[in-house]
């Protein structure tokens, strides 16, 4: 029965990816069109000789893949088989351009060799974990995929037309008003797969597809990818171990072992081959099990040996029906010249949109996802409102009374306190889980770099300043400071300042580091920060001009001198005593106070000037950061200097 169904598989007739629309496949049983989609060419990929060392923790060379050889093309259904540790992975990661770095070899692209920064815009990763955009639907999350990958290359018409084709091809059209994060595991799946459908890349890489999925969401997202091989694309998966029904839909079987090419061919050649190697697999055994028993060490070096570590390939000596026209000789000239044509435009730009529609497409996307968010965005307004309060109910009434001068400069430390550690936590504990999901955008084109980051800062603005507002009133009105409008909004700016400096710290740390070790290190650098912009109270000039230096290194240091300038700098009337608790009240004149804090004759204008400095620097530092975790050869260069001046023993 499985043979019968790969002969019918075969017997499909090829149709080209812009006539799709004829396009009918058996385990559909509706007709599912994708004729909307802009035109692609077809890409066929070689690799030889492909070889990849890294290092382990002492130093010592590892060679994971081992000067292997191979082919995947187009119109075919491509698996890369292998047991753990093989280096299936590590394969997909090199062919798709995400790992450049020791590395060699050649890979070929329709006989040609591959133009990286051309083959990242004909080709699409899909990662094993199918993290989603949180709390937008699946139609929101196609347009935006749309928007951003198409640009003018579609009218707005033409592009929800293609949205809507590709739901109905992947069966996601009854969940298209469905948020990602309510989708079970097989919508995710065959959703990542639709997110990069729609600008019809030629090229498909898929890691683990089938990973978590049952017999049913797997066989459904087999189909989805046949479907989509057979409109002339070149899709590749890494499969741990298929079933046998499974198996044998696959046109293109690629198996590795310990970096070795044991087999590559048609599926249906396994069984002959490997009775070739003596190597009998049982008439109603799955191959694809019987094959990964039988990789000992010498069944395995027999392996590659009769395929030339993946020079030679098993296959029929008839390609399929299905298979695209590039396989023939004859019109191999002329379609390479339509390829070209087709993609010397494409060469022309970096990415499908421009920066100013990136950067509002993302925009849209943030503020509906974060005005989405209400459990978030009551957490922080109740902990605004909260914390405003208690601080203001602590410090009732001191903002004019001198009897306990220095209960006031406490207020001002709480309130530091509050845009130190609420503004910073934020991203140390979402980012982390927001990168891996940029990630996976970036690295297929959808957008770049400086777009996403500028939209992100946007994103946080505004609710950054309507919980400051509502913090810095409650507590400055509660406590009773000066009711004069100038003093108010400095002591409000200066906050929020405060708190998008923070912000941008957090960002530093989310962006280097895991929630764990993100979160510790920052609870340790913050610290010192807190313990040096309150050194010098009580000493006035008499602080050490190594402290004045050190105290310059912590932005929390400006933010307290902003608020205390704020309260009683200027002409500031002398504040109020209550002669019936003291007899005399030294600092009833404000001047006073802040000459004992080491605070007299600064500026409130140089504050925000360091803060903003501050802030420039930590938002840089972030997007370098940033940069660095998307450029995985370059950290990788930096392991190899350090290899290389550190000895080893």
């Amino acid at each position: 029965m499985e043979t019968d169904r790969l002969t019918q598989l075969q017997q499909v007739q090829v149709v080209p990816a812009q006539q799709v629309a004829a396009t009918e496949l058996a385990p559909f049983p509706k007709k599912c069109t994708i004729s909307n989609l802009v035109k692609r060419p077809p890409v066929n990929i070689e690799f030889h000789d492909l070889k990849f060392t890294t290092h382990n923790a002492k130093g010592e060379t590892r060679h994971i893949l081992n000067g292997i050889s191979g082919r995947f093309l187009s119109g075919e259904l491509s698996c890369i088989l292998g047991p753990s540790g093989a280096g299936k992975t590590t394969l997909m990661n090199i062919l798709i351009g995400y790992l450049n770095s020791n590395v060699s070899g050649t890979i070929q692209t329709n006989g040609q060799p591959r133009n990286l920064r051309l083959f990242h815009k004909l080709s699409c990763y899909i990662m094993q974990d199918d993290l989603l955009q949180p709390r937008i639907t699946v139609h929101e999350a196609m347009m935006v995929a749309a928007e951003l990958k198409l640009g003018s290359e579609m009218s707005a018409r033409q592009k929800a037309l293609a949205v809507d084709e590709v739901l109905e091809t992947l069966g996601l059209t009854p969940c298209r008003n469905t948020r990602t994060e309510k989708l079970s595991g097989g919508q995710r799946k065959r959703l990542a797969v639709a997110l990069e459908l729609v600008n019809n890349p030629p090229v498909i890489f898929l890691d683990e597809p089938t990973t978590g999925l049952d017999v049913v969401a797997m066989k459904a997202l087999v189909d989805v990818l046949q479907l989509l091989a057979r409109g002339g694309r070149t899709v590749v998966c890494t499969i741990h171990q298929p079933s046998a029904s499974l198996f044998q839909q696959f046109d293109h079987v690629y198996i590795l072992n310990g970096g070795n090419c044991v087999y590559q061919g048609a599926a249906h050649q396994l069984v002959p081959f490997l009775d070739a190697c003596q190597l009998s697999c049982p008439k109603h055994y799955n191959p694809a099990d019987f094959v990964l028993e039988c990789l000992s060490p010498n069944n395995a070096k027999t392996m590659a040996a009769n395929t030339s570590n993946g020079k030679l390939c098993k296959t029929s000596s008839e390609p399929a029906k299905h298979v695209s026209s590039y396989r023939t000789g004859d019109s191999a000239a002329s379609l390479l010249a339509a390829a070209h044509a087709q993609t010397s435009a494409l060469s022309e730009t970096e990415f499908a949109t421009s920066f100013w529609t990136q950067l509002s497409v993302l925009t849209r996307r943030y503020f509906l996802q974060t005005r989405r968010n209400m459990v978030g965005l009551f957490v922080q307004m109740f902990g605004a409102v909260l914390v405003g309060a208690s601080l203001g109910a602590v410090f009732y009434g001191k903002g004019d009374d001198v009897t306990r001068p220095f209960d006031n400069f406490k207020f001002c430390i709480g309130v530091l306190v509050y845009y130190m550690y609420c503004p910073f936590m934020v991203p140390i504990l979402l980012f982390p889980s927001e990168l891996v999901i940029m990630k996976r955008e970036f690295f297929n084109r959808w957008y770049g770099l400086k777009s996403y980051y500028i939209a992100l800062t946007f994103s946080t603005l505004p609710w950054q300043c309507v919980c400051g507002f509502v913090f810095s009133t409650m507590c400055y009105v509660i406590s009773g400071q000066p009711m004069v409008w100038s003093r108010y909004l400095w002591f409000l700016v200066t906050g929020v300042t405060t708190g998008m400096v923070s912000e941008g710290y957090g960002l530093v740390l989310g962006s280097l580091f895991s929630v764990t070790n993100g979160s510790t290190l920052g609870t340790f650098s913050l610290a010192p920060m807190l313990v040096l912009s309150v050194y010098g109270m009580g000493y006035g000039k008499n602080a050490e001009l190594i402290y004045e230096w050190l105290m310059s290194l912590s932005y929390l240091r400006f933010g307290l001198v902003g608020f205390a300038l704020s309260l009683y700098s200027g002409d500031r009337d002398l504040m109020h005593c209550d002669e019936d608790k003291v007899v005399y009240c030294h600092y009833a004149n404000p001047n006073l106070l802040l000459r004992d804090l080491g605070m007299e004759g600064l500026s409130s204008y140089m504050q925000m000037l360091n803060l903003l400095v501050y802030m420039v620097v930590f938002r840089l530092a972030a997007f370098l950061a940033l940069r660095y975790r998307l450029t995985v050869e370059f950290s990788s260069r930096i392991l190899n200097y350090l290899r290389k001046i550190i000895p080893h023993k």
